[in-house]
């Protein structure tokens, strides 16, 4: 038996409404009491955050951040304090203070840090925000290069994300490792029935469902997914689009404009974000999940969709199109209003049969493909192999 780890998770913040990575933390420390390892979680939420409370795991809020880059001043000094009584710390995100903070605590010291920087270091953003862009790379160049170039190893969710990762900032010297990714199948998730969202949304209950779960966010391509929705709901009108999801940039208002206009306003239902039981049943009431994102550095929600038997519809700027359209578990076109038209139609042209045959690879594709159980054991096992190794800078 393996001496047990003890490691370190760094996070910006441990709120759902954030995004994927705070879910994916979750989701791989629950793997961690099976790996003999033992999970801890510091973040700059205030420590009596409600998101803080993890069965079983012991997490620290050292206050909320302030500025753009979520400086914190007690952040530094907690880790200084406490590194020795780590393994290894692992850093999550990009682009703020937390990380720049463990580069400096952990500088001299014995305690290695690895980076997952969750899709942030994707070329995308690069050519939608290109100030943005200039601001990142005079951050790069004094601090966040630095952060990666000293990490013991940068951990990226897939090859795809290793590969676009290499052509956004200069220098770019890393060691990098792919870890892969996923999410768990819980009981909660087991135990939940589409009436669980269908009660609350009774007017849906004979409706062919399109759902769309995530961040109401323009990088996720939510007007396209509009416009091809309209054109298609002429011609079957017991169709509806579901968007479930909070709306953090105030976008959705623009959204039910072109809805409207588009003359199908009651053909959507926004359901702001959906939580524990309504979530899953969402998915499970849905013929299809449906994501037509200009980027997506994994997905975690369409590997849930996966779990629980639901065919996807994804954009090929989600970074895991190439194992869904290998295991033909949905299907998979441009982030262009053609392309998801194409989505959209490819899916109700298709047989009976070919939609059952869809629904059973989904199942199949997530045990092979995005099981958390095997990311969370290719992690604990690289870290385990390389504290004892010198990093492979390329």
């Amino acid at each position: 038996m393996y001496m047990k780890l003890s490691l370190l998770h760094v996070i910006s913040s441990l709120k759902l409404e954030g995004g994927g990575p705070a879910q994916g933390v979750r989701n791989i420390i629950s793997i961690y009491p099976k790996l003999n390892a033992e999970p801890f979680l510091l973040t700059m939420d205030d420590p009596k955050e409600s998101s803080l409370k993890i069965d079983g795991v012991k997490t620290f809020g050292v206050g909320r951040g302030v500025g753009v880059f979520s400086y914190s001043k007690n952040l530094a000094p907690w880790l200084k304090e406490n590194a020795c009584n780590f393994d290894a710390v692992i850093v999550h995100g990009l682009w703020q203070y937390h990380g720049y903070a463990v580069y400096k605590a952990l500088a001299g010291t014995s305690v290695p840090y690895y980076v997952i920087p969750h899709g942030m270091l994707d070329p995308w953003f690069k050519s939608e925000y290109p100030l943005k862009h200039v601001k990142k790379t005079i951050y790069w160049w004094f601090a966040q290069y630095r952060v990666l170039r000293h990490a013991k190893a940068v951990l990226f969710t897939c090859e795809e994300e290793c590969r676009l990762a290499r052509d956004s900032f200069w220098p770019y010297r890393v060691n990098e490792k792919v870890i892969n990714y996923g999410t768990t199948l819980t009981n909660l998730a087991k135990t939940s029935k589409a009436s669980d969202f269908l009660n609350r949304f009774p007017d849906l209950k004979d409706k062919r469902l399109l759902l769309f779960l995530g961040r109401i966010h323009i990088k996720k391509g939510c007007d396209l997914l509009i416009e091809a929705f309209s054109e298609t709901v002429r011609s079957q009108p017991d169709l509806h689009l579901v968007m479930a999801g909070p709306d953090q940039t105030g976008w959705q208002a623009d959204l039910e404009e072109i809805a409207d206009r588009l003359g199908v306003s009651e053909q959507i239902t926004w359901t702001g974000m959906l939580k524990r039981e309504q979530k899953w049943g969402a998915i499970k009431a849905a013929e299809v999940f449906i994501l037509p994102s200009h980027q997506e550095n994994f997905g975690i929600s369409v590997a849930e969709a996966l779990a629980v038997g639901t065919p996807v519809l994804i954009s090929d700027k989600v970074n895991i199109w190439r194992e869904i359209q290998e295991m033909r578990a949905g299907l998979v076109a441009e982030d262009t209003l053609e392309g998801t038209r194409r989505l959209i139609k490819g899916w109700l042209s298709l047989s009976p049969e070919e939609k059952r045959l869809i629904r059973k690879n989904t199942i199949t594709c997530f045990n092979k493909k995005f099981d958390i159980a095997q990311a969370a054991k290719n992690l604990v096992e690289f870290i385990r192999g390389s504290l004892n190794n010198p990093p492979n800078l390329k």
